[in-house]
């Protein structure tokens, strides 16, 4: 009798594990994960503003309050310098590896002076930044990505239509540029 109790009891186990592991695999096998339909959007380095209705992607902006924006990116070269100019209305920012982990985030209220001013570097990169500090770079936010590829999300808020044209501007004035030493 207890050998088929654990008979039983071990296949349970393997079959929930194998369920946890072939849905967990599925976005990753099949190309539909967050970062393959970002570079589906287009160019790299460019913000790719997202509308209401889904696009060939399937991406789309489902808040209607927020207006999206989405740039992919690769720092095996050089550190990537995300700038935009702060709207009236409340921002953010996510950056996130190739896997959709979220490596950092901030918003209006945690930024300087109310801009977008980030500059994303591998830690080779930062380390190679600080032995030369650039003046330029000192009210600019640093952060380390350890791997070499992934994507931002740039969210502006429209609480009232009379916000729209703004949160518009806000993303296409956006920057998401290699970085170029200033």
């Amino acid at each position: 009798m207890s050998r088929l109790l654990y008979a039983v009891i071990t296949g349970v186990f393997g079959a929930v594990l194998l369920h946890i592991i072939i849905i967990l695999g599925i976005p990753h096998f099949t190309g539909k994960d967050a970062y393959t339909r970002v570079v589906a959007e287009g160019a790299p380095f460019v913000f790719h503003r997202l509308e209401v209705k889904p696009d060939t992607t399937g991406l789309s902006s489902l808040d209607p309050y927020m207006r999206v924006a989405v740039c992919h990116f690769d720092i095996s070269r050089q550190p990537l310098s995300l700038v935009a100019l702060g709207s009236g209305s409340f921002w953010s920012i996510s950056l996130y590896d190739k896997d959709s982990n979220e490596v950092f985030s901030m918003n209006d209220r945690t930024s300087v002076a109310g801009d977008v001013d980030v500059l994303l570097a591998t830690p080779v990169q930062i380390a190679q930044l600080r032995k030369t500090p650039i003046p330029a770079l000192a009210q600019t936010i640093l952060v380390e990505h350890r791997g070499t590829t992934g994507y931002a999300v740039l969210r502006s808020m429209v609480a009232q239509p009379s916000f729209e044209a703004e949160a518009r501007e806000f993303l296409a004035e956006a920057e998401c540029l290699p970085f170029t030493g200033r």
